[in-house]
């Protein structure tokens, strides 16, 4: 039998230790340290392998920050205060992690929530914390509660279900329970039948565990405020024997009320594997029936069935421990009740508050993605400008406007190193950029007078088409205001050497367009500027301003809603959309070249 802890395991100033980063479970802890009035979270420090730095959570409705470390040492030199240690490491890590912590000087009670863990580790656990006076919880324990002081993870559930059971306040009734979920059915019996439970551990339902139901409630009989125990065995193994040895030894003297869980076992006609590790029929001996025998036979109070438990506990409350002379009811305490989670008050329909973001063109909450309320697939199979129009026209384009829309993907996706857009990007990644640092350079470039003008071209091509201005006119008072035209023009390309994107893009509107106003009206001034200089023609970015704009005139979008597109850089977003691919495929070809860092040529320069 190992020592019995000279003082209680928890108390309302106890301090733990919290292993692995689980958020849930930790503030659950801290939720139920505001619901008991606690000035102090329970949790001082959190160990987290992968990585350190602080944990934010919520003590009650204010936002506070625990510190996180890399090492349980360093958790625990840092903070020596803290003698309790709770581990919810996978079974993978429990041992080791577990031993570093009886190990330590100043951890008294380690809790181990892990299922599966291998038995000769948990022996060598249980060796070691009997070796150094350390108490162990678990594994496969969900844990334990001291009401109105102290629970570990997950213990008692949820808040309603600690509220309902009056796990908020100290009673007079310990439990000690193999089963973890059975433990929190048996905390709201209690709470119906008696003045309340004083103290509740569920042990773990593996075949060894670090502390046994005798360990614990010979620990808990000791305590003056514990007036009457309830355990609760299970059927496979002998650990209830102990228990009866205990009670006809008179080690235990408080009245006990006891059940062990499993006497439909007995209906199998083979031997039966339950939930828990050591929950396993075989022998008589184990069974439920021969235990609950034996335990009535020593002392203890055992009910006909586990249907009588609860009437069970309030006769003998009332008749061995509320009857006394000297018993006093414990203090009645009231709670407060931690505010609602901002997600789960929404859900519930609590609370409003005002949207910062509003979209109306993609929704990921639900199962599937959905883009302009159709689901992702819908589009898997279609081309990529039917994902284009609905993401940045909601729809409204036909099938002619989602071909142009690839169209122009292709025509405006790359035009050689030594445009702006391409050569900045170049001159970044030969200076060791990454990739999205020398894609942002070469879009930066991107302006009235280098694919920017798409917009700025739109802009005069369907004001003037509107207006009804005759194209002289136009070209005229751009001369007088000493203003370039933007969409005409190009550097190397002239009439007599034409833009071979200008001509299929022409191509492309008089073949699946009915109305071509706004082409025809661009390719009118490009008559009146070409009688100016040969190479004053209409350029790509004027070509797909053009034919764009006569696309959108067979939407139901009117004049006005037309003009809102432009005033959005719509219009530029398709040479952005399509420079982008050909930028990205330059930087990457000179990185799979490994080009040296970019300097132009001295000869290159004029040195004034």
């Amino acid at each position: 039998m190992k020592q019995l802890p000279e003082k209680p395991l928890f108390s309302r100033t106890t301090q733990a230790i919290f292993y692995n980063e689980h958020p849930q479970p930790i503030q659950n802890m801290l939720d139920y340290d505001w619901l008991c009035r606690k000035k102090n979270p329970s949790i001082i420090a959190v160990v987290n392998p992968n990585h350190g730095g602080f944990h934010k959570c919520f003590f009650g409705g204010q936002e506070i920050i625990l510190p996180v470390y890399k090492s349980i040492v360093e958790a625990i030199n840092k903070h020596p205060e803290a003698d309790v240690f709770v581990n919810f490491a996978s079974y993978r890590s429990a041992f080791e992690t577990s031993k570093q912590a009886i190990l330590s000087k100043t951890i008294r009670t380690v809790a181990i929530t892990a299922e599966g863990m291998r038995e000769n580790e948990t022996r060598e656990l249980i060796r070691l914390a009997d070796s150094r006076n350390k108490w162990l919880i678990g594994p496969a324990t969900v844990g334990a509660i001291r009401p109105g002081d102290f629970k570990i993870g997950n213990t008692g559930g949820t808040i309603e279900n600690i509220i309902e059971s009056r796990l908020y306040r100290k009673g007079s009734v310990a439990v000690v329970a193999v089963s973890g979920g059975m433990s929190n059915e048996l905390y709201h019996v209690i709470s119906e039948n008696t003045d309340g439970v004083y103290e509740g551990i569920a042990i773990g339902g593996d075949k060894f565990p670090g502390s046994t139901l005798l360990e614990n409630i010979l620990r808990l009989a000791k305590e003056p405020g514990v007036k009457m125990l309830v355990t609760l065995g299970e059927i496979g193994g002998t650990a209830e024997y102990e228990v009866v040895a205990a009670l006809k030894k008179k080690h235990i003297t408080k009245p006990v009320v006891a059940w062990v869980i499993g006497t439909v076992a007995s209906l199998f006609p083979t031997e039966v594997q339950f939930g828990h590790a050591g929950a396993r029929s075989g022998v008589n001996l184990e069974s439920a029936q021969a235990k609950n025998t034996a335990l009535k036979q020593s002392g203890a109070f055992v009910p006909k069935s586990y249907n009588d438990l609860g009437l069970l506990i309030k006769k003998v409350f009332q008749n061995k421990v509320q009857s006394a002379k000297n018993y006093q009811e414990p203090e009645k305490t009231n709670y407060q009740m931690p505010p609602l989670d901002f997600t789960e008050a929404v859900k519930n329909g609590v609370v409003r508050k005002a949207s910062s973001i509003t979209s109306s063109i993609s929704d990921d909450r639900g199962e599937e993605f959905l883009i302009n309320k159709t689901p992702l697939d819908a589009y898997l199979e279609k081309p990529l400008g039917h994902l284009i129009n609905a993401l940045w026209f909601k729809g409204l384009l036909n099938k002619t406007g989602e071909q142009f829309l690839e169209l122009c993907l292709k025509l405006a996706a790359d035009h050689g190193p030594a445009v702006a857009t391409t050569h900045n990007a170049i001159v970044t990644a030969r200076a060791g950029k990454d990739l999205v640092s020398s894609l942002i350079s070469g879009l930066a470039t991107i302006g009235p007078r280098h694919g920017g003008a798409i917009d700025v071209a739109a802009q005069w091509i369907f004001s003037q088409a509107n207006k009804n201005t005759p194209p002289q006119d136009f070209v005229s008072s751009m001369k007088v205001k000493g203003e370039l035209i933007m969409g005409i023009g190009h550097r190397t390309k002239s009439v007599q050497n034409p833009d071979h994107r200008v001509t299929v893009l022409k191509k492309f509107a008089k073949k699946n367009l009915k109305q071509i106003k706004y082409l025809d009206y661009a390719l009118a001034v490009e008559t009146e500027t070409l009688k100016k200089k040969n190479n004053l023609i209409l350029n790509v970015d004027g070509a797909i301003a053009a034919v764009f704009l006569d696309i959108l005139k067979g939407t139901p979008l009117d004049n006005d809603q037309i003009f809102e597109l432009l005033k959005m850089e719509i219009f530029n977003a398709l040479f952005v959309l399509s420079r982008s691919i050909g930028i990205i495929g330059h930087i990457i070809d000179q990185k799979r070249l490994g080009t040296d860092l970019y300097r132009h040529a001295a000869d290159d320069i004029l040195y004034l």
